[in-house]
């Protein structure tokens, strides 16, 4: 009954598979094999575009090299003051931009506000050679708090970006439970709102450890490959991470893993706000659910063998994931609302 994280899960059946069906026979390493070829394949078709595609093993080297290939070492990255880049990856994307600052921004349920980013933009950092210079915007889809972009607000960044001649990155950890969230197509969450770059995750969704860097448009992906060699993370036998992709992608189970994470949460967050007493820290829209609850109430539900994390001094972040089970749900909120009643 772990609530913790969705990384706490095992490779789904389809991923599985895959790298059983590719572990067969021999092909040529580091990329040049014909499994790369179809995962690259598949998921620039996924997109309506050319794309290119570069597949990598964690979603820190996806945000960190996708980061470090568009900006300059005295660059500056906006992004939200609780996004995982700015807050979890130990320095990595200012290590490989070579030094380059993110710089946090205020917003509410974890998302950029366009006012707060164009009066950074404006505040006369450009072209003064002693500060460092906008460089881009990395945007989370879904974000930290668990909420969503619509495509609208993506365009809307993104024309903030074209004004001033910036890149737009979205760390895409969850991108599968974003698109379910949000009913919309890969291409409209992604380069036809604007997107640059595209950080797509899949170990959280049902992978073992495989996500990809996905360039859009005209920029410059040359130096890329040589960046990922540098960073570690042009595997040797890429087969693997990219029969991985291939297994997630196939049959769509990708969407069908998301979907039953989304469902899942959506069903614990309807439970636990019809008990009294417990509130939704903000809307779910995506497969983390974050609950105001007493001390004592979190607790008693501890107590039980519910796993789950504390997010800050009033509430709680429970994930669900792509293999959650219904009565496992069902069974933390009939466990809330006892703990509630006992307290009262």
């Amino acid at each position: 009954m772990n609530f913790c994280s969705d990384n706490i899960t095992g490779a789904c059946p389809s991923v599985m598979q895959a790298l059983s069906r590719f572990n067969e026979g021999s092909v040529m390493p580091y990329g040049d094999d014909p499994v790369t070829v179809e995962a690259c394949e598949r998921l620039s078709g996924l997109f309506e575009t050319e794309a290119t595609v570069f597949p990598v093993a964690t979603g820190t080297a996806a945000n960190a090299l996708a980061l470090g290939a568009l900006t300059p070492p005295y660059g500056a990255i906006y992004c939200h003051e609780n996004s995982h880049t700015y807050m979890d990856e130990c320095g990595a994307p200012e290590m490989y931009t070579g030094g380059a600052r993110l710089v946090p921004l205020r917003g509410d349920s974890g998302k950029i506000d366009p006012v707060v980013l164009k009066a950074a933009f404006d505040s006369g950092w450009a072209g003064v050679v002693h500060h460092m210079q906008p460089a881009g915007v990395s945007l989370a889809q879904a974000t930290e708090c668990g909420t969503l972009y619509t495509p609208d607000e993506v365009q809307a960044i993104a024309a903030i970006c074209r004004n001033h001649g910036l890149f737009l990155h979205m760390d895409g950890a969850r991108f599968a439970n974003a698109l379910v969230g949000l009913g919309c197509t890969p291409a409209e969450a992604s380069w036809k709102a604007g997107v640059d770059v595209l950080s797509f995750g899949a170990t959280k969704n049902g992978a073992l450890a495989a996500e990809a860097v996905v360039f859009f448009g005209d920029r410059n992906t040359e130096k890329f490959p040589y960046q990922r060699k540098r960073a570690a993370h042009l595997l040797s036998k890429m087969r693997f991470v990219s029969a991985q992709l291939v297994g997630y992608l196939e049959d769509d189970v990708w969407l069908s893993n998301a979907a039953h994470a989304n469902a899942m949460a959506a069903r614990l967050a309807e439970g636990l706000a019809a008990i009294p007493g417990i509130r939704l820290a903000y809307p779910v829209q995506a497969n983390e659910v974050f609950v105001i609850l007493s001390k004592d109430v979190a607790r008693v539900l501890q107590d039980a063998g519910f796993l789950f994390h504390p997010w800050d001094s009033a509430s709680y972040r429970l994930v669900t994931a792509w293999n959650t089970r219904v009565e496992d749900v069902d069974a933390l909120v009939d466990c809330a609302g006892a703990g509630v009643r006992a307290a009262e």
